[in-house]
């Protein structure tokens, strides 16, 4: 038997957007109102604060772990983290666990699935994804990708190449030509393809190819932050990851000092190149990268890491919600939506570090935390 909506009321500060707030807002049967209701007959649960739309975290793995493809119970934990963290959509960056049945749980996130990463063997992280033996497959296995995703297909652009010795380094992973033609074919089935990039290399082939996003972009040069704000295309940043490299980097001194030295030059200068993709107008996005080695549940961190890089916390937040939400083709906080939006006892805009402290998180129209 399902659990009947208790109508809620709130009010305070209702931030729909970037330009419009409202001072009361009304929820019942789970949607949202901005006007006032007639009277039903029962008593409506009370909530006040600054409200802001359910947070997104762009770039997420929800049924991945150190070691591959979670178990079903253990992404359903992953999850639940996310969502007490505020995150109430998810764009799933590249999973090995099929995670549809995440549609059919009312108390989850709601999650936009990418699929399966797609790399080649001994160019990425084993057990994490897809691994073409032959790179001319790669169209086709996009095709698969996208008929089976949301809308969403996801690629690993570069990755040390170990063949090189000494010298190894970061390497692109497909030819140009069928890098092009698999983004081809993903935009063929409505499908939009964002690609990991650490490196500069890699970037000239992603812009000819017309790729719709860039992970990471830890490795892009003034000129090319300059053509990808040009074109509009969205970076996310996934700081926490990045500050990870200047552990990869001590794991390959001695036997990759090229890679590794490259690596700590990324880390050192992680928030000046962040400063200069917003700067430059480069869209950004709010991504953890949680799976694999990093925890579920630290959009806050994210957030927080941002606004150390210098961009300001009013804009971290709008990246984090309403513009991620427009960017995924999600439905923000109008009339008649889904009711997903967090409430604070201050104002993130003012002070990030209030996003660690929601006092109500509002699911599907149900207060679910905390």
């Amino acid at each position: 038997m399902s659990v009947p909506h208790v109508p809620l009321h709130v009010t305070g500060r209702i931030l729909l957007d970037g330009e419009r707030e409202v001072g009361e807002m009304w929820v019942r049967d789970g949607r949202l109102s901005l006007l006032r209701p007639t009277p039903q007959g029962s008593s409506a649960t009370e909530l006040e604060g600054w409200v802001v739309p359910g947070l997104v975290d762009v770039h997420c793995h929800v049924g991945l772990d150190a070691g591959g493809a979670t178990d079903p119970a253990t992404a359903a934990k992953q999850a639940l983290a996310d969502r007490d963290s505020g995150v109430l959509l998810i764009r799933d960056a590249g999973s090995p666990l099929d995670t549809s049945w995440v549609a059919d749980r009312a108390d989850l996130p709601r999650l936009v699935r990418a699929g399966a990463h797609l790399s080649r063997p001994k160019r990425y992280l084993r057990r994490y994804g897809l691994e073409l033996d032959d790179v001319a497959d790669l169209p086709r296995v996009v095709r698969e990708q996208a008929r089976a995703g949301d809308g969403w297909v996801k690629l690993v652009g570069d990755w040390i190449d170990r063949d090189l010795g000494a010298d190894g380094d970061l390497r692109p992973l497909w030819p140009a030509d069928v890098l092009t033609e698999a983004v081809a074919a993903a935009h063929a089935e409505a499908a939009r393809v964002t690609v990991h990039a650490f490196s500069a290399e890699v970037v000239p082939d992603l812009l000819a190819a017309g790729v719709d996003g860039i992970e990471h972009g830890t490795g892009l040069t003034a000129d090319q932050i300059v053509e990808v704000a040009h074109r509009g295309i969205p970076v996310t940043p996934t700081l926490l990851q990045v500050n990870q490299f200047e552990n990869i980097a001590a794991r390959a001194d001695g036997k990759y000092p090229v890679y590794a030295a490259r690596m700590r030059r990324m880390h050192a200068r992680r928030h000046e190149q962040v400063r200069a993709l917003h700067e430059a107008g480069v869209p950004l996005l709010v991504g953890t990268d949680a799976g694999g080695t990093i925890d579920h549940g630290r959009i806050a961190d994210e957030c927080a890491e941002l606004v150390a890089a210098g961009i300001p916390a009013a804009e971290v937040v709008a990246m984090a919600t309403w513009r991620a939400r427009a960017f995924l083709g999600q439905a923000g906080m109008v009339e008649g939506a889904s009711a997903d939006f967090v409430v604070y006892p201050a104002d993130p805009r003012e002070d990030i570090e209030v996003l660690r402290h929601p006092t109500a998180i509002v699911l599907r129209g149900r207060v679910v935390a905390p």
